[in-house]
């Protein structure tokens, strides 16, 4: 069983939102999910898996700028702030001390309703430390 999981941070990283997805199910279906949902911000910050143009457009109609890469195989290079995309390692900071919790590390659960339990219960301890 693969999974992946999408999730929105604040600015120092704590985790806010999570989207859980099939493995083999591309980013923009996770981008999507969270759209609707994503807290008022100056910058979105992502990597080059959630490169669309649509993204984009639907970030600056909310006001939001976004710092994201371009894919490799794009025609026309998009231009972004190099030094804000490197506070990025701030949400793999995030996933990283998700992982600490071994429930979540490992993927116990079967179920996926369980699983994002797990993970909505690791981030409650992560938001307040």
């Amino acid at each position: 069983m693969n999974t992946k999981l999408h999730a929105v941070t604040d600015a120092t990283g704590r985790p806010i939102r999570f989207f859980l997805l099939a493995g083999q199910v591309s980013d923009y279906t996770g981008a999507a999910a969270l759209l609707d949902s994503l807290p008022q911000a100056d910058w979105f910050l992502a990597d080059r898996g959630y490169d669309a143009d649509w993204l984009r457009k639907a970030l600056q109609d909310r006001g939001i700028k976004a710092c994201i890469p371009g894919r490799k195989s794009r025609k026309k290079t998009v231009k972004y702030d190099k030094r804000r995309y490197k506070r990025r390692n701030r949400i793999e900071i995030m996933f990283g001390r998700l992982k600490d919790w071994r429930r979540v590390a490992t993927r116990y659960d079967r179920c996926p309703e369980t699983y994002l339990s797990a993970i909505a219960l690791a981030a409650t301890v992560l938001f307040w430390l």
